[in-house]
């Protein structure tokens, strides 16, 4: 085009300009779901089609083109359907990165209303320079963007909500309406399994409505899914806005990431949780951990019907092993006897304890009389036939029974106890199985 004096220019020059630098102009149909593409040039000749479905062009410019190739969760495209409509006139810049292009493409759109359903999409490839001004910018605050993922604002006299931001997705709020009772149905198939129930309750309408006053604030904390379909830990959080009105019920929203703390809070719990319920030399479970597992394990037995026994190990003549070699050799007999059965328990859904001195407890689930009976004696001859440095050979005497559902612990271990001195009054080296209950 020839160029004029500013002047001398008429509409028609403009739109000659128009159609001969812009890198896109799409005309869109949100209720048809289509778009028919006027103008395309350049990077938007890469991923826009002649006509195509819209839907599909708003997930490429939000979700699968913006600035990580990774493809979202199947729960993220719920968002799709709040991207594609809008109130007026609307501009944000979009960050495109195609699979095998290094380069980050930064593109100003805007959209401009022709009807309630109809709009047009201009879309222009800025350059470079400007995206690393505002690269540096968003540096700035990354921190504070990774660690909030979702806000929005909420009315539920209105039943609406406002100032949607997924940060995730985009820096931007979405330009859109969705009630509040939509929304809180769509999000809830992103929360873990095991908090949808909690979340539906601290949720419900009638439930902030009821439990904040003006300017309260409250958070849990349960399992989501992010942008790539992996659940992390985050902290919800509902905050009432404080107004001149009581029955005014209007509440910000913010989802807060909190995975790398909690995981490493997690971590650590379970190494203090390991140490107060494992026993120190041998690391088996101690007496304490042992006593909680009957008791659940006769739980079990109630609810479920499961089978489940129970069996003790005495290793015999252990004193003489102390008198005659040291207490550091029958550290090492005790830790090389718990290890045999550890690995016994292991491989037959079973659970091992130090019950106390050189006395162990097995917890043998699924298995009923018969089945503990020869476990133990597949392990007593293992232990018979093992040598231990210095000490050389050691045998044990074994006590089982089975658990009912009127056992207490005290009356399971008895039975176990009792099963036990009976082998060890018999010989040693051998078990014993006894199911009746204990006198007194």
């Amino acid at each position: 085009m020839v160029s004029k004096s500013v002047g001398n220019y008429q509409k028609e020059d403009v739109t000659e300009l128009f159609g001969s630098e812009v890198g896109a102009a799409i005309i869109v149909d949100s209720e048809a779901d289509e778009y028919q593409a006027i103008i395309k040039r350049g990077i938007f000749d890469r991923f826009i089609k002649e006509r195509g479905v819209y839907k599909e062009l708003i997930e490429a410019l939000w979700f699968h083109l913006n600035t990580s190739e990774t493809k979202i969760t199947e729960n993220y495209q719920v968002f799709i359907p709040t991207f594609r409509k809008f109130n007026g006139k609307y501009s944000k810049r979009l960050k495109l990165l195609f699979e095998g292009d290094s380069n980050i493409h930064l593109v100003q759109m805007t959209v401009y209303p022709i009807s309630d359903e109809r709009y047009m999409f201009i879309l222009d490839e800025l350059d470079n320079s400007e995206y690393m001004q505002e690269f540096m910018t968003d540096r700035k605050v990354d921190t504070i963007q990774n660690t909030y993922l979702f806000s929005m604002y909420i009315d539920l006299v209105q039943n609406t909500t406002s100032s949607i931001s997924i940060t995730e997705i985009s820096d931007d709020t979405i330009n859109s309406i969705i009630s509040y009772t939509d929304w809180r149905m769509m999000i809830v198939n992103m929360i873990g399994e095991d908090d949808k129930e909690e979340f539906l309750l601290r949720t419900d309408p009638d439930y902030l409505k009821k439990n904040f006053a003006p300017g309260k604030t409250s958070s849990f904390n349960c399992l989501m899914q992010n942008l790539e379909g992996k659940y992390i830990w985050v902290k919800l959080i509902f905050s009432r806005a404080q107004t001149t009105n009581d029955d005014d019920y209007r509440f910000v929203f913010m989802v807060q990431n909190i995975h790398e703390n909690s995981v490493e809070l997690f971590s650590e719990l379970k190494k203090y949780e390991e140490m107060a319920s494992k026993d120190s030399l041998t690391s088996v479970f101690n007496h304490g951990r042992m006593e909680i597992e009957i008791s659940n394990a006769i739980d079990n037995i109630r609810k479920k019907d499961q089978i489940i026994s129970c069996m003790m190990f005495d290793i015999d003549h252990f004193k003489d092993v102390n008198d005659t070699h040291g207490h550091v050799a029958g550290d090492d007999t005790l830790k090389c006897f718990s290890s045999i059965i550890y690995n016994y328990a292991k491989d037959n859904n079973s659970v091992v304890g130090r019950w106390g001195g050189e006395e162990f407890v097995l917890v043998c689930y699924d298995q009923d009389v018969q089945k503990a009976f020869e476990l133990a004696e597949t392990i007593r001859k293992k232990i018979e036939n093992i040598t231990i440095p210095i000490v050389g050979k050691i045998t044990c005497s074994i006590g089982v029974t089975q658990m009912r559902k009127i056992d207490s612990v005290e009356s399971a271990f008895c039975r176990m106890d009792k099963a036990m001195y009976k082998a060890k009054s018999e010989g040693r080296n051998c078990v014993r199985v006894i199911t009746e209950e204990c006198a007194g």
